[in-house]
């Protein structure tokens, strides 16, 4: 990974994850469960997903960089890039994520996962720091772009973060949040 390409996945990690710690800060049991509709995910949900798809994308990675590098496919990246690095902005386009990652309850508890976000963003923001595999030689297939290349896997975890700190102001913005108590 160039310096210039380890800063912006360090800059999106932390940015993202100090945004989604602001967000669901205080939070009561209410305003963490609150769905604006049967079909969306609550603030808990969210997070939820955000830490099962964080740890898919972790494994994927350390699988794809233990294979033999895959040069041929190197030249798609750069037109990948800028869709990459547009994820978070492009909330009109609406993803289905692999049933894998979707929220299933496993921490009720808003504190634990909250203490469950951090542990796996430290972990993913370790590795984008120190790792010396040559990120833009291994791949493996997004549900929508094809094959990235492991750095844009590191850039979209960022993204998708953001993406999802999005949707947590929308719920917070719904007339029907809850308030908190006095």
């Amino acid at each position: 990974m160039e310096t210039h390409e380890r800063q912006l996945v360090l800059d999106q990690l932390t940015s993202s994850e100090g945004r989604l710690l602001q967000l669901v800060n205080g939070l009561t049991p209410k305003q963490w469960t609150f769905r604006e509709t049967s079909e969306r995910w609550s603030i808990a949900e969210n997070i939820e997903h955000l830490i099962a798809f964080e740890i898919f994308v972790a494994r994927a990675i350390a699988r794809a960089i233990n294979t033999p590098a895959e040069p041929d496919k190197k030249s798609q990246s750069p037109m990948k890039d800028p869709i990459v690095l547009g994820l978070a902005s492009t909330r009109s386009i609406r993803f289905d994520a692999r049933k894998s990652v979707h929220p299933t309850g496993k921490w009720p508890n808003a504190t634990k996962m909250v203490s469950e976000l951090r542990k796996t963003r430290a972990r993913t923001l370790a590795f984008a720091a120190v790792t010396d595999a040559d990120l833009r030689e291994h791949f493996f297939p997004h549900i929508v772009f094809g094959d990235l290349d492991c750095y844009q896997w590191l850039v979209v975890v960022g993204q998708h973060a953001t993406r999802h700190a999005l949707q947590i102001e929308q719920i917070k913005a719904n007339p029907a949040y809850p308030l908190r108590s006095r």
